[in-house]
């Protein structure tokens, strides 16, 4: 993989988003920007555990269906789910119809609807305090000692298909960590 690659707009990006499609749209417009919300960071952690053992381009085309399957991640929506619209979300052909996975996200929904901090600050907590941009595509990290420990904390929680790079995964991609490329034009300072 090109550490970096310029799009058909002419700007640089990281290599992973390619040229143009919705890689480079999902590269430009959110991942790495600072996301806040309950809901908002359940809707990531969630999608983080559909994606598990999937590229994710499936999940990132899949999303608005997974929007609406999920009634938009609303914790309380979600937690309210019942085995009857499990059967229902298992033959919906807009979402990765995973037993398992659905069946965590629901049971993630009951386990963070009751965090006394909230989902949001829960998670922001183990942001690093200090983050070195990456130069290169071979120094962005999988896994960071912060991640193991957000899926250490989450799985004592009884928190589901999440471990240390999925958290690293959601770190990158609500802002925790900024790990565009030095000369991305979305890289920051």
């Amino acid at each position: 993989m090109q550490d970096l690659v310029t799009g058909e707009d002419g700007l640089p990006r990281c290599g992973w988003a390619g040229t143009g499609g919705d890689y480079a749209a999902y590269h430009d417009t959110e991942w790495g920007r600072t996301l806040h919300g309950d809901d908002a960071m359940f809707e990531r952690l969630s999608l983080e555990g559909f994606q598990a053992g999937l590229a994710w381009i499936t999940v990132l085309r899949k999303r608005e269906a997974f929007r609406k399957a999920f009634h938009g991640f609303s914790i309380d929506a979600v937690a309210a789910l019942t085995e009857a619209d499990v059967e229902r979300l298992l033959t919906d052909p807009g979402i990765i119809r995973s037993r398992a996975k659905i069946e965590s996200a629901i049971h993630n929904a009951r386990i963070v609807r009751d965090l006394p901090e909230g989902l949001d600050a829960y998670l922001w907590s183990f942001a690093p305090a200090t983050h070195r941009r990456p130069k290169s595509f071979t120094e962005t990290p999988t896994e960071t000692p912060e991640s193991k420990a957000m899926a250490k904390a989450l799985k004592k929680t009884g928190v589901k298909f999440v471990g240390p790079t999925s958290a690293y995964a959601l770190m990158q991609a609500t802002g925790m960590v900024d790990d565009h490329l030095k000369g991305c034009f979305r890289a920051a300072g």
